[in-house]
């Protein structure tokens, strides 16, 4: 496949599910981009190594897969397992826009649907990923994720079947002990009317500054992290001064909040108008876990991926 327009064609119909595999070992949207623009780009420079038929998917998840070991290897950074990381201890993560998930879905190609299914895109099981050696991540995201056979998952990696099936069960034990117990807190599918009613109830309570409705759809034991920032906020105790701070008479100024989706997780994106200014300005997004009817987790992130998630730059008064 020498000529470049159609290299480029037949490579650019495999962008997204690319990008959603560099997300899955590196946890960053933007990292992931660069990741892709490597992998397309060491591709065409190696096209003579491509001997045809129907494998060209595979040539590209390798070369992709190798351009995220040696960012890995270049980052050296990765929460100890076994403990299950906070988010504030990958404070590389960011949130993966649902509607970009949505199109992956919706593509033509059966195998990209795959990869968006909502276990292995929240962010929980990002972080998880995390505290994985980069080999042992690759392989379990090949066999489990992509549901590659040990033979072709092998042939990824550059090594044998049985140093596959070796680093897979080594990484399959400490993703046990860093997820969940109960995986079915985070199920494969759609954002839930529960879900969607909650977020609503969020959005509402942020722009009246009600702290004690947004503490009313808490649990106890809500946990709050904002990545990159080292800071974590347990329990009811920890939020309520954080809320008063940003609903007190104190604050910044007025809120307006859009409801969007990340990681197939309910989300807000929060914009402050602050006084004398001409708009709502874009200032966070709040990626929401729900358990039980109430809120269990709020990641915090800042608003540098809004045009991703198809979000405005501002908002009228």
């Amino acid at each position: 496949m020498t000529d470049e327009a159609a290299f480029a064609s037949n490579a650019e119909r495999h962008r997204r599910e690319l990008h959603v595999h560099c997300y899955r070992m590196l946890a960053s949207f933007e990292e992931a981009e660069d990741a892709v623009q490597e992998t397309l780009l060491r591709a065409w420079r190696n096209r003579e190594s491509f001997d045809g038929g129907d494998l060209f998917r595979a040539w590209l998840y390798r070369i992709a897969t190798n351009v995220c070991l040696d960012a890995l290897r270049r980052r050296s950074r990765r929460p100890a397992p076994p403990a299950a990381p906070s988010f504030a201890e990958v404070p590389w993560l960011q949130p993966y826009p649902d509607r970009l998930l949505d199109e992956l879905a919706a593509s033509d190609d059966e195998p990209d649907a795959l990869v968006v299914n909502r276990e292995t895109i929240e962010l929980a099981f990002l972080a998880a990923l995390q505290a994985l050696p980069p080999r042992q991540r690759a392989a379990l995201i090949a066999r489990d994720v992509l549901g590659w056979p040990a033979s072709e998952t092998a042939s990824l990696l550059e090594t044998s079947v049985a140093a596959t099936n070796s680093a897979l069960q080594r990484a399959r034990a400490t993703l046990k002990d860093c997820l969940p117990a109960r995986r079915a807190d985070w199920k494969a599918g759609e954002t839930t009317a529960e879900e969607r009613a909650l977020l609503e109830q969020f959005i509402d309570a942020h722009q009246r500054c009600d702290a004690a409705a947004a503490l009313a759809v808490a649990a106890h034991d809500i946990r709050v992290t904002m990545p990159p920032a080292p800071y974590v906020f347990d329990g009811l105790d920890a939020l309520r001064p954080l809320l008063e701070r940003a609903f007190g008479p104190d604050r910044d100024g007025e809120w307006r909040l859009l409801p969007t989706h990340a990681n197939r997780m309910p989300a807000a994106a929060s914009y402050l108008l602050r006084p004398g200014d001409s708009a709502f300005r874009p200032f966070k997004l709040d990626v929401l876990r729900v358990v039980n009817g109430q809120i269990a987790e709020i990641t915090t992130f800042g608003y540098a991926l809004f045009p991703s998630f198809g979000l405005p730059p501002s908002l009228p008064r």
